[in-house]
């Protein structure tokens, strides 16, 4: 069941209240790496170890998910970012990258915009962002946002069908289906089977009044920052560029081809390249 990848270990870091499970690995400049729904920090299994020859990886598993604890509260972005920023400076990385991917590119901006001492980096990947002009007309069109809102009936549902739900959501969102590994879904449903944590990931969907509140906030002060903002071409990708340019001034990025949502999943290696390219290039 315990995902675990050569060359990385895994360790609880007490910050903000509660445990975060962090795993680490490489040498270098730090970088941060937040995963998405229903997903865990083995997201980043394919990309990590080509990160860690250039840099300091930190993949956490986020608040509510994986091994990390999954409190009653505590879901809205800006207290998620607060974690992470904690999890960063409990292992003496006072500065360093972040990139996050769905709900982890959520929390990434509040990280980046919140710690503009600490973030020196900012990728976002294939997520609509809270604070977006055009985030409550899409997340109109996103039926598992509903779903996921809702009080208590989604832990019901999904409780003893968690493999159903999660390989039925993520085939839903690939576009090379041969890059789509059923033990990967067994590791995340496996996960999310964990008491508590099929509501902890419900609970991200359920802050979004205060997510968006505060993305607004951020908006006021562009981020100066390199940002990198990709999707797939199949999904967010076309937007991602002018949405992330709302919130900084400085963005580069496109879409992923032959690519949808699960970016790090069908695309590695692309995801990989583009983040060393791109902190190296600034």
């Amino acid at each position: 069941m315990i995902a675990t990848l050569k060359g990385f270990a895994q360790q609880l870091v007490p910050v903000n209240g509660i445990k975060i499970n962090a795993v680490t690995g490489g040498s270098g400049p730090s970088i941060l790496l937040l995963h998405g729904w229903p997903e865990t920090w083995w997201e980043w299994h394919h990309v990590m170890p080509q990160l860690a020859a250039h840099f300091s990886v930190v993949a956490i598993d986020l608040r509510g998910a994986g091994f990390s604890d999954c409190p009653l509260g505590g879901y809205d972005k800006a207290t998620m970012a607060r974690d992470a920023h904690e999890v960063m400076a409990a292992l003496g990385h006072q500065r360093y990258a972040v990139c996050g991917h769905d709900i982890g590119g959520m929390v990434a901006l509040p990280l980046a915009a919140v710690y503009r001492e600490a973030v020196t980096h900012l990728a976002v990947l294939d997520v609509p962002l809270p604070g977006w002009s055009g985030w409550e007309a899409t997340i109109a069109t996103l039926w598992h946002f509903g779903f996921h809102m809702s009080r208590d009936l989604p832990e019901r549902l999904i409780h003893g069908r968690e493999y159903d739900y999660v390989s039925s959501f993520m085939a839903e969102r690939f576009y090379d289906h041969s890059s789509f590994d059923p033990a990967d879904v067994e590791i995340y449903a496996k996960a999310m089977a964990l008491p508590g944590r099929t509501r902890g990931g419900m609970e991200w969907y359920r802050t979004p009044a205060a997510d968006h509140a505060a993305a607004l906030e951020y908006k006021k002060q562009p981020l100066e920052i390199p940002v990198l903002a990709l999707g797939g071409d199949h999904r967010f990708g076309p937007h991602m560029v002018p949405m992330v340019e709302e919130f900084a001034s400085n963005v580069t990025g496109g879409s992923i081809a032959r690519c949808s949502h699960y970016v790090a999943d069908e695309r590695p290696d692309a995801v990989a390249a583009a983040l060393i390219e791109f902190i190296g290039a600034h």
